[in-house]
């Protein structure tokens, strides 16, 4: 009787268990589509925008979720309020930045990857000067998002984090941005003297006067260095002086002939594919999207194909203008609706510029000696960014970053 009534009892628990289990599992399901709803309504390129459900303890009903998005906070809320379990939203910049959540790039090109650590992919660069948030720590790492709103890590040695107060301060000096595409700053005024950090076009540093034919800069982290006056110009001069036209913006692309393909490369020591675009126009005093899966969202659409929507040569020498962007999709014959993955400016009479393995310029015309290039790829799209009317492509004066 006794052996029995354990039996019954054990038997019990088990399908206590068992059913607990089925429970916990559901709930956590229950958080995974919610959660999926929430990323795919309000934070579908996890790039520039983050919803994800980073802890679960489907033992005891914790889950934790990251979000940068206040509108994905209140739809999870709503949609899981009656769920028993302890589900916790972390808002980003979270507690690991306490108040520090503003940031100013250190080195003259910094690295941000898409995790922390020196073994990750490289997603981007950020240049001496920009203005960044300072979302999280982790590792001796930030994550921060840039001015165009990408979202990556940087070592904490690449970027100096600082108060609301603090940053304000920075915000408030005159800047000088350094406009020769590669050279160094001085630890006197003097060319002889000790090298304080190399520099390249677009350097952005706090000017605090003039000295014997030399800029006297600061750095973020308050170093003291000089600058030859013909190498950089005041930051409101520059902005003055820019004009988006297609001539500008192919001069500044042609500065980069020869320059390495690197992979996330956003400056003058390299760059990829939409890296390059980018900084053309960034030379010319525009903020444009990052990637080129991005960039090919923005802008006016240029029409380069035909009925069945294969590219149509005819009609893209008749409709695209000198700046215009090319969009490619990899392999011969790919469709009109495959994933963007290289872009180029098109320069004219078939030809365009790009970075593929370095800044070259090659030809859409099969009889040209520069066509090779463009036999391994499909273009699928074509944008004008010259005059539209597009919040993606913002002039660097009104960009809050740049402010």
């Amino acid at each position: 009787m006794n052996k029995k009534l354990i039996h019954i009892v054990c038997l019990s628990l088990f399908a206590a268990q068992f059913t607990y289990a089925q429970s916990d599992s559901s709930i956590f399901k229950r958080v995974q589509e919610v959660v999926t709803q929430a990323k795919q309504n309000f934070a579908p390129d996890k790039r520039t925008k983050i919803v994800a459900l980073t802890q679960s303890d489907i033992n005891r009903n914790i889950y934790i979720i990251e979000s940068t998005e206040p509108a994905a906070n209140d739809f999870i809320n709503q949609h899981l309020k009656e769920l028993r379990a302890d589900i916790k939203i972390k808002n980003l910049p979270d507690s690991s930045v306490a108040d520090k959540t503003h940031g100013v790039i250190n080195l003259s090109v910094a690295n941000l990857r898409t995790q922390p650590g020196n073994a990750s992919e490289m997603a981007t660069q950020a240049i001496l000067g920009t203005q960044v948030d300072i979302l999280q720590k982790d590792k001796g790492e930030y994550r921060v998002r840039t001015p165009e709103g990408y979202i990556s890590w940087i070592p904490s040695s690449s970027v100096v984090p600082m108060d609301q107060s603090t940053f304000d301060q920075w915000k408030r000096h005159e800047k000088v941005i350094y406009t020769q595409e590669f050279g160094k700053s001085y630890s006197k005024p003097d060319l002889k003297s000790m090298r304080v950090s190399d520099l390249v076009y677009g350097n952005i540093l706090q000017l605090i006067g003039k000295e014997k034919g030399f800029f006297k800069v600061a750095y973020p982290d308050k170093r003291i260095a000089y600058i030859p006056v013909s190498e950089a110009l005041s930051f409101k001069a520059w902005l003055a002086s820019r004009s988006l036209t297609s001539e500008n913006v192919l001069s500044s692309a042609k500065t980069m002939m020869g320059l390495p393909y690197l992979w996330g490369g956003t400056s003058v020591k390299g760059v990829d594919c939409s890296g390059f675009t980018k900084t053309a126009f960034y030379m010319n005093g525009y903020v444009i999207p990052r990637d080129a899966s991005q960039q090919v969202l923005a802008g006016d659409k240029i029409d380069i194909l035909d009925a069945d929507g294969h590219f149509d040569p005819t009609k893209a020498l008749k409709n695209l203008k000198p700046a215009d962007l090319l969009f490619f999709a990899s392999g011969k014959n790919s469709n009109p609706n495959a994933r963007v993955t290289h872009v180029a400016m098109y320069i004219g009479n078939g030809e365009f510029i790009h970075a593929a393995g370095s800044v070259r310029i090659n030809s859409m015309l099969k009889d040209a000696a520069n066509y090779d290039d463009f036999q391994t790829r499909t273009v699928v799209a074509a944008r004008r960014y010259i005059g539209a009317e597009d919040p993606q492509i913002e002039e660097i004066k009104n960009n809050p970053y740049y402010k």
